[in-house]
């Protein structure tokens, strides 16, 4: 493929979940590419929802997501890569001799959660068809290499992929604004701790539920998927231990009201049990927040030694830990705060843009 040109599909078909994680990476992906100098405009082409694509005003062209071509395929042979966002995507699972693949391993949460066999299955049927003839897998940090390697057994490879990390890209909230809260205005003299992520069992919120009776804080948990069953122990957790008044529920929030809560919390409490990577953590560190993470799967490669760490989820230590890592934070807020900014610094979304067409081009090679 030596001296073509770089005509390459990126699918960005999960922007139709706007406000989703993945979503907010791969417009940063989006924007950060058209950001660099040296892409030439015609190189680069973007499949998904129409008007959530064309709103990131790239200089790309658009390629609209069609639910038919999940049954009838979109021709991309005119492309030489094709780059598949998602271990789960629905779209471009073949490719012709001449094509290469790129395709993002978020995680392979599935099988590390108590969910039932029938859908275990499911889930990993997807990935089988997504990276079976993938050229290069990225993974999002090195747990999910390393999870990826140590379940290889699992998967069938038409050839032997490249397999890479890179880090998710966030683009930083303008430091000096002051963010609208909109309907949230009252939480702003409030001291709370920030939650942010679907509420399913894996990202553990009724650990944080069972700390408010010995805590200061209220707790803000910002919810864009749940879980009925967890929703509903959360629920009577809450109602057993007499919280309603301290426990507040924001959903399907924009990006401004987003920076706005991270700007007026306390801190980010993320207890995860399971984490394909972390971007709210960045996000609150980029604030100069104090952030309070489990110590599994990915979350020590984002927090680094400036995050606080739950060794148990028990409740007696999650309070002993949060007051601790308060009080620290507090007796050198200033120090502290340049601290965590500086290693939300690591996870630029230019950084992350350049990566990934560092990739593409290697495989024109």
């Amino acid at each position: 493929m030596k001296g073509r040109e770089l005509k390459i599909l990126i699918d960005l078909e999960r922007l139709r979940y706007f406000n989703s994680g993945i979503a907010n990476v791969f417009r940063n992906l989006a924007i950060g590419l058209s950001e660099i100098k040296e892409v030439e405009q015609k190189g680069i082409f973007l499949f998904g929802p129409l008007e959530p694509v064309n709103s990131l005003k790239t200089r790309f062209s658009v390629v609209k997501r069609r639910s038919s071509y999940k049954i009838i395929p979109l021709h991309t042979f005119r492309y030489n890569i094709i780059h598949t966002s998602h271990q789960l995507s629905s779209y471009f699972h073949y490719k012709s001799p001449r094509q290469k693949k790129v395709v993002t391993l978020h995680d392979l949460n599935f099988l590390h959660e108590n969910i039932s066999e029938k859908k275990g299955k499911k889930e990993l049927k997807k990935v089988k068809r997504n990276i079976e003839n993938a050229d290069v897998i990225v993974c999002i940090s090195e747990f999910t290499k390393n999870d990826l390697i140590e379940n290889k057994h699992l998967f069938s490879f038409c050839k032997e992929p490249q397999i890479k990390v890179i880090y998710n890209g966030v683009r930083f909230p303008e430091s000096k604004k002051i963010y609208d809260l909109g309907k949230y205005t009252y939480l702003k003299n409030k001291k709370y701790i920030l939650n942010i992520g679907v509420l399913f069992p894996k990202k553990n919120q009724l650990s944080l539920i069972r700390m408010l009776p010995f805590i200061d804080e209220d707790l803000v948990l910002v919810v864009s998927d749940q879980n009925a069953c967890y929703m509903k122990k959360i629920q009577s957790e809450i109602d057993f231990l007499g919280m309603s008044h301290r426990v507040h529920f924001c959903e399907n929030i924009s990006e401004e009201v987003k920076c706005g809560l991270i700007q007026n919390c306390t801190s980010l409490c993320q207890p995860s049990k399971a984490e394909g990577f972390g971007i709210p953590i960045i996000e609150a560190m980029s604030f100069g927040k104090p952030v309070f993470l489990s110590k599994l799967t990915s979350l020590p490669e984002v927090g680094g030694d400036v995050a606080f760490y739950f060794n148990n989820f028990k409740t007696k230590h999650m309070v002993d830990v949060y007051k601790k890592g308060m009080q620290d934070y507090e007796e050198t807020k200033e120090a502290f705060s340049q601290s965590l900014i500086s290693r939300a610094k690591k996870f630029d979304y230019k950084t992350m843009a350049y990566q990934y067409y560092e990739v593409y081009k290697s495989l024109l090679v």
